[in-house]
């Protein structure tokens, strides 16, 4: 059974940082894109980063040149390095997992069949 746990969470002040981890159990997934989504409360869940199983990475413009996503696939978890943080970015944050393979990058939620609980992030200004 596929399991999908994100960690890394936290409340910090504005112009700060954290980095997110999810991590992803049940089978290998070094042949599977994964995602980072969020969600604020009030809107609809967006996509933030991806990262395909070529190592290929997408990121919303909205966090461009502030977040980075990355994976290790010996540990079958996929990390989000979140720099320059700003109140807007505060939402849960949801790890999504693609069960097809060897497929192109997606920034489409749909795309993703395994999600995490997510792991809330709050901004003080």
């Amino acid at each position: 059974q596929v399991q999908v746990t994100e960690s890394g969470g936290g409340l910090v002040q504005a112009g700060g940082s954290l980095r997110l981890s999810c991590a992803a159990s049940g089978r290998t997934f070094s042949a599977n894109n994964m995602g980072w989504f969020r969600q604020a409360p009030g809107k609809e869940r967006e996509f933030v980063a991806a990262i395909s199983w070529t190592g290929g990475k997408t990121n919303s413009d909205s966090v461009k040149g502030r977040f980075a996503i990355s994976r290790d696939n010996a540990k079958n978890t996929v990390y989000l390095q979140m720099n320059s943080l700003k109140p807007e970015d505060t939402a849960v944050y949801y790890c999504a997992v693609q069960d097809i393979l060897y497929s192109s990058g997606t920034s489409d939620l749909s795309d993703y069949n395994y999600w995490g609980q997510g792991t809330q992030v709050t901004v003080s200004s």
